[in-house]
């Protein structure tokens, strides 16, 4: 019976018609580069799904992989320049493979390579939801990897889980399908837990369950699934699903679609957010956080309303008027992510004030709400 229920939890997937898959490194590669049967395998999986009507688009990782592949006996890149480097050295490589694969079904690959900082201006950020949005319309199939090249440390997507989150937004997907190494998430770690279990379905994405995820790394990445959940949690959020597969399954896309109990399904919220929201909650690094206490959680989980002074408790980092900034509860939980109107001193000299009182504090009146609801996402 309890089988039967997570079958039933995933016949959303017959309805579906937009889809973002992501291919981890680790499931593309092996010790000599890219695998290309593995890669032949997951396009022919692609290509019958596009005659069931699903419009696909694929976030791939592999780059550094397949330049490592092109100079076998090179130690591995350690420092970013290294990285950087081989990223160069074996995009082409990736992009070919997939060229190579869809060719034997008539389908045409259009290369894209996005950073995080590149999405920061709302300009480019509808510039490429515009681009996808016509290739789409075009029956090409995007193939999206983060410009390793020219990314810089500190803004680097995880292992492309959270470039597939963001592209889920830019594409308006119904699912993300994340393909890696493990065959969902586990209540342990199988290499230190044997017996641990896989867990089939998550309706929600808390502390009981990131404390299930290791902090190690990827066999070929830079992810792991830590920065899976981190995906999921983004997501779900914002009212889509994401399941999390081991990608060399046999027949895994298929498979799925056909409502098998494989990986680890996250369930999405009831909400999903449009417009300037997804650019807020995916590209914008937060630069502070805000605690605020229990009448503000509910004011604006349960009500709507925006974040007002008198809800504040505390500010953590420095931060100018209008950075994207982090609300969290008194345990530490997050609760929104937004924009916030004014700067962290300022916020530090009204927090717990009445909106009546801002001007006599700080000498000026802004705006009565620190975040405006419209420049929210609640992320419970």
């Amino acid at each position: 019976m309890e089988n039967m229920s997570r079958i039933e939890g995933r016949k959303f997937l017959k309805s579906v018609r937009k889809v973002v898959i992501k291919v981890g490194s680790a499931v593309l590669t092996d010790e000599n580069g890219l695998n290309d049967q593995v890669i032949a395998d997951l396009c022919s999986q692609v290509a019958l799904l596009r005659k069931e009507g699903l419009e696909i688009t694929i976030v791939s990782s592999g780059a550094i992989a397949a330049g490592m592949g092109k100079m076998l006996g090179l130690q591995v890149p350690k420092t970013v320049p290294e990285k950087q480097a081989m990223a160069a050295l074996g995009q082409g490589r990736l992009i070919q493979a997939y060229e190579d694969a869809f060719r034997n079904h008539n389908i045409q690959v259009a290369q894209i390579l996005l950073t995080r900082e590149g999405l920061v201006s709302r300009y480019r950020y509808l510039n490429a939801k515009n681009t996808l949005k016509t290739l789409l319309q075009w029956r090409i199939i995007p193939i999206i990897n983060e410009n390793d090249t020219v990314a810089t440390e500190e803004l680097q997507f995880t292992d492309n889980d959270a470039l597939a989150a963001l592209i889920v937004n830019l594409v308006e997907a119904e699912v993300l399908i994340c393909l890696s190494d493990v065959e969902g998430l586990y209540d342990g770690d199988p290499r230190e837990k044997p017996d641990a279990k896989r867990i089939p379905e998550v309706s929600r994405v808390d502390k009981s369950i990131t404390d299930f995820a290791s902090d190690c790394l990827g066999r070929a990445g830079r992810g792991g699934m830590k920065s899976k959940l981190e995906a999921a949690q983004m997501v779900t959020a914002c009212g889509v699903p994401m399941l999390v597969a081991k990608g060399r399954t046999d027949r895994i896309l298929t498979r799925l679609f056909a409502g098998e109990d494989l990986g680890t399904l996250f369930c999405a919220s009831k909400r999903r957010i449009h417009g300037r929201k997804p650019w807020i909650v995916f590209t914008l690094a937060r630069e502070g956080v805000l605690e605020i206490d229990h009448g503000a959680v509910k004011a604006m989980v349960d009500n709507g309303k925006s974040l007002l002074p008198v809800g504040i408790r505390a500010v953590q980092e420095d931060f100018e008027a209008g950075a994207c900034v982090v609300c969290r509860d008194s345990s530490g939980k997050e609760v929104a992510v937004g924009l916030s109107n004014y700067n962290s001193q300022d916020i530090r000299k009204i927090c717990g004030c009445q909106t009546g009182e801002i001007y006599d504090i700080i000498g000026h009146q802004g705006t009565s709400e620190v975040i405006h609801r419209d420049n929210m996402v609640i992320l419970l």
